[in-house]
């Protein structure tokens, strides 16, 4: 699925599993994961917290840690080449350099003990050995001017906490781009960051992309952004994507009842009457220890069904790439048979 029928496709995720093994069970923290990234697009991933949308792209850059986390199946196709079964040596030529990533938070992702200059020119020189040190400072500070930090020669040698909040994700970001990264994955990069400094920052990422033609994955809670930034969204629930469509498709149209109600949840200033109550989901997002395999969404659902109580439903294809996992769209017979199955299933 892309707006750009001839947009190379960059990243391919497939069947994306990852547990992590708890003392109370297993946690299906991404359970079937799969999407597809195209040059120069923004993919945008949404859902409450917990649903599993960090947790997927730090899988995707070989991040997790193990114990107690695992990547148990699936594929992470870059450049057609599956980057989960490469050692970690083969790993790191790739992280950082041909991917990148931007975290929620900079000024733990930046060392405090060394200046912003250290930082940048150990990231450019460790990707391009043949680069010197004088090269990869005028690249960073290159890097820094493009991304909008004033006086980029002087205020390259400062050191992380001289810096704000929005300056520290700017220099993230710089970093991040300083190697022509082919896909930036963006994990919520305005938490924390004033309504102001978010426009700025998420205007810098789209203005970069567009130049540079870098893949984007973006996760973030905030439909807003979403609706203004991104070219195809994935909405996650519980471990899994429960619809998939572009973007002005899923806002035309929401098809699951979960996404129907994150949209219905953000104000709207046009609406005939702006005194209506905001809608609200019922409920908190389940317990991912050990899932029983239904639609972990029936309890909070208004929609639910006998059926989505038994088995979880299949992927079903609206159209122009709207994919939805929702009974509500399966055949009757369809329905009929689940229920039948998982009544024979539980019997056993």
């Amino acid at each position: 699925m892309s707006l750009k029928p001839n947009a190379k496709t960059v990243l391919e995720v497939k069947d994306l599993k990852t547990y992590f093994k708890t003392d109370a069970g297993i946690v299906k923290a991404v359970d079937g994961v799969s999407f597809t990234v195209h040059e120069g697009e923004t993919l945008g991933i949404v859902g409450e917290s917990g649903s599993g949308k960090s947790v997927t792209n730090l899988s995707v850059m070989r991040l997790i840690s193990s114990p107690p986390g695992k990547i148990v199946g699936g594929e992470v196709l870059f450049e057609g080449q599956d980057i989960l079964k490469l050692s970690e040596t083969e790993m790191r030529s790739i992280r950082g350099d041909k991917i990148s990533m931007i975290f929620q938070d900079p000024m733990t992702s930046l060392n405090p003990f060394l200046r912003i200059s250290t930082q940048m020119v150990e990231t450019i020189r460790l990707h391009n050995k043949d680069v010197s040190k004088k090269e990869a400072l005028a690249r960073s500070i290159e890097m820094l001017k493009l991304v909008g930090i004033p006086s980029p020669e002087k205020r390259i040698q400062s050191y992380p906490h001289q810096f704000s909040g929005g300056m520290r994700q700017r220099v993230m970001i710089a970093q991040a781009l300083s190697c022509n990264a082919q896909v930036l994955v963006a994990d919520e990069p305005t938490t924390a960051l004033d309504v102001t400094i978010q426009a700025q920052i998420l205007e810098l990422i789209d203005k970069l992309s567009s130049q540079m033609g870098t893949a984007v994955i973006l996760v973030t809670h905030d439909l807003g952004v979403v609706a203004g930034m991104c070219d195809v969204v994935c909405v996650m629930y519980a471990g899994r994507i429960v619809e998939k469509a572009i973007t002005d498709d899923l806002y035309a149209r929401p098809s699951h009842p979960y996404t129907e109600g994150l949209i219905k949840s953000v104000p709207r200033m046009d609406t005939a009457n702006k005194n209506n109550r905001l809608f609200s989901i019922e409920g908190q997002p389940p317990n991912v220890i050990d899932l029983p395999p239904c639609c972990p969404f029936h309890p909070r659902c208004h929609k639910s069904m006998e059926v989505c109580r038994h088995a979880y439903p299949p992927i079903k294809d609206l159209g122009n790439g709207h994919e939805v996992a929702c009974w509500l769209y399966a055949e009757e017979a369809t329905r009929a048979k689940a229920l039948q199955d998982a009544e024979q299933q539980e019997k056993v």
